[in-house]
């Protein structure tokens, strides 16, 4: 439109860094499982279909790094390691409980064949 000066969004940096660093493969199911409990790494890999026991093992020392997820070291016998949120990774669960409740009024998965799938909901408009 003449006369109309039209300017480009600016991307925030740190959502950026922050959607990035969530967004990565993988991650977002460890947080999610996380969420609910602290792990050990067999339990974590089990809960999480597909994942190989590297990528667990990268994610897990990226959330580490992060001081999303703290590993603790247990003197048992044999020695346990499990993994646990901080308190910055706690933080992330009002977001996921976001994502996950947009994920069962959007995210249609496919059917099953022989199994009972439950009812969709109703999607909302917008």
């Amino acid at each position: 439109m003449p006369g109309s000066s039209s300017r480009t969004p600016e991307l925030c940096a740190r959502f950026h860094r922050a959607s990035e660093l969530i967004g990565r493969r993988w991650t977002g199911a460890i947080i999610f499982v996380l969420i609910k409990s602290r792990c050990r790494f067999a339990t974590l890999r089990d809960a999480i279909p597909d994942i190989t026991d590297r990528m667990l093992s990268e994610r897990l020392q990226e959330l580490e790094e992060e001081a999303i997820v703290e590993r603790t070291v247990v003197p048992d016998t044999p020695v346990r390691v499990e993994y646990a949120l901080t308190k910055k990774g706690r933080e992330l669960a009002t977001a996921i409980k976001a994502i996950t409740d947009w994920a069962h009024d959007w995210i249609e998965l496919p059917s099953t064949g022989a199994k009972t799938a439950k009812p969709a909901r109703t999607r909302r408009r917008a």
